[in-house]
């Protein structure tokens, strides 16, 4: 049994399935369900928002028929869904999956979900209403807008003048409300999130896949999406015409297939551009668990479900 795991009398506290995208998580978490009795709780990012059923390939009625999925598109596209806000979400389904007597499973691509699940990140509460404003004034107050910047200053040792610069229009508000955020979260009460921790004793596996083959499987996908109606799910997204710095617009697929809609490149092009956007996603996360998670097991996609039954027999 690898380190850290805690267990029951009656078998695994919770089994975590993390791994990049298009590597089978999804399938194998299933499977994993219906062998144990379990309960299948999102850990992924984007599969949360409800506007993104099939360009973020969550699992569908035929999945949700043989198994209780729980967090899977319960979010609506306008909202910026958060870490902390998952945490309080995974602590309800844990509730949820011991009521019902079954085994929780979190499965997902996203890193951080994970590494907040078993070491219990801070979650932050709601915002009051008044604070982003004192934030946004806050922000302004430490680097008015046109303010000057260097490309040399005291951390690089350089003693040149400041040159004024103006950044692309979409950084800078990417960076505003970024500051923003921060300026919040320390506005904000902080509470913590042990509960989750406590909670989630965990059989941890991650999955491993050639890339090349990854690769392939993430093209077809791709083209499995647009034959299954992505298009017409991105072309009502953006005729909500929301902010195009929410993470829901900024999922893998959408800013391309947003641009195709509007007559700016071809269907062809845009889904190349998007598998290239995906691919390099996954080369990230590859790195990320490396070196975040690098104390849980790597296990052969092919032997991924003989190998976890029998951890989870122990």
């Amino acid at each position: 049994m690898p380190d850290g795991v805690q267990q029951q009398a009656q078998g695994p506290m919770a089994v975590l399935i993390a791994g990049p995208t298009a590597s089978g998580k999804s399938a194998l978490a299933l499977t994993v369900a219906e062998r144990i009795g379990g309960v299948v709780i999102n850990t992924d990012s984007m599969q949360v928002y409800g506007d993104l059923e099939i360009i973020t390939a969550r699992p569908g009625p035929n999945e949700e028929a043989c198994a209780p999925h729980l967090l899977y598109g319960h979010v609506d596209a306008a909202e910026n869904y958060s870490v902390g806000r998952f945490l309080g979400d995974a602590a309800a389904a844990l509730d949820s999956a011991r009521a019902q007597g079954r085994v929780p499973i979190f499965t997902g691509g996203s890193g951080l979900y994970f590494k907040a699940l078993i070491r219990g990140l801070a979650a932050v509460p709601p915002v009051p209403a008044e604070i982003p404003r004192c934030g946004a004034r806050e922000a302004r107050r430490v680097r008015p807008a046109g303010a000057p910047c260097g490309a040399r200053g005291p951390r690089s040792g350089g003693g040149g003048a400041a040159a004024p610069c103006r950044p692309h229009p979409h950084r800078a508000r990417a960076r505003s409300r970024r500051g923003d955020r921060a300026l919040d979260r320390g506005l904000a009460p902080r509470r913590h999130a042990a509960a989750a921790r406590r909670r989630a004793g965990r059989k941890n596996l991650s999955r491993a896949r050639p890339r090349d083959a990854l690769y392939r499987r993430i093209d077809a996908r791709f083209d499995t999406m647009l034959s299954a109606g992505a298009l017409d799910e991105v072309r009502r997204l953006a005729e909500r015409r929301l902010d195009p710095l929410l993470p829901a617009m900024k999922a893998h697929g959408v800013p391309w297939l947003i641009r195709h809609l509007a007559g700016e490149m071809t269907l062809d092009v845009a889904a190349t551009e998007a598998t290239k956007d995906t691919r390099h996603y996954a080369k990230r996360q590859f790195t990320w668990f490396r070196h975040q998670l690098a104390d849980w097991p790597r296990v052969d996609p092919a032997a991924a479900l003989d190998a976890l039954m029998r951890d989870i027999s122990r």
